[in-house]
């Protein structure tokens, strides 16, 4: 074989090479950017069902007499979601705050001058839609999840993931509250 062909077949081979891998570090990084951008999209919407707590807070004060006790700790739950850098925390805070939330609307159907008030029938209303927005971005999040976790290990992404130390992510899990509840009662 002349060295001309050998020359060839080699920079081919290198030229293939440097391909899989940009290809493959492509890849992971948009994967990568999925992930964030999923979370991202849940935690726009955990902002929007934190910033409702202040009125659904007010609103309930006025309407009932509320264990204190409850709205202190909504509003200490609220803060600490605002100040975590975590996606697991704040997934976490979030859900607590659903907890309490959610208790007050059903604690609430003891209470006919709060059922009747319009601002409250709003707010439930309000959280109602952004809890449904809520489910829909979790699913996109674990899908974008499941995604990453495949990319990271296929071969032969799974060299360069290992590489940028790239690590399964965890699914967005529904605890035992979320699977028991009802809905909001008006």
């Amino acid at each position: 074989m002349s060295p001309l062909i050998s020359y060839s077949i080699i920079a081919l081979l290198i030229v293939g090479i440097i391909s899989v891998i940009i290809s493959s570090y492509n890849k992971l990084i948009m994967l990568k950017n999925n992930v964030d951008k999923a979370f991202f999209n849940i935690d726009v919407l955990l902002k929007q069902r934190a910033d409702e707590i202040p009125n659904l807070i007010k609103v309930v004060k006025e309407s009932m007499h509320y264990e204190e006790a409850t709205l202190t700790k909504l509003t200490e739950l609220r803060t600490s979601y605002f100040s975590s850098n975590k996606q697991e925390e704040k997934i976490g805070l979030s859900n607590q705050m659903d907890a309490l939330v959610n208790s007050i609307f059903v604690i609430s159907e003891n209470y006919p001058d709060l059922k009747a008030n319009k601002n409250f029938t709003m707010l439930q209303q309000r959280v109602s839609g952004i809890e449904d927005a809520i489910a829909d971005r979790r699913e996109f999040y674990n899908e974008s999840i499941t995604m990453f976790n495949i990319g990271i290990a296929e071969f032969p992404p799974v060299i360069l993931a290992k590489l940028l130390g790239y690590k399964e992510k965890a699914l967005l899990q529904i605890t035992a509250l979320e699977k028991k509840y009802d809905g909001i009662q008006f």
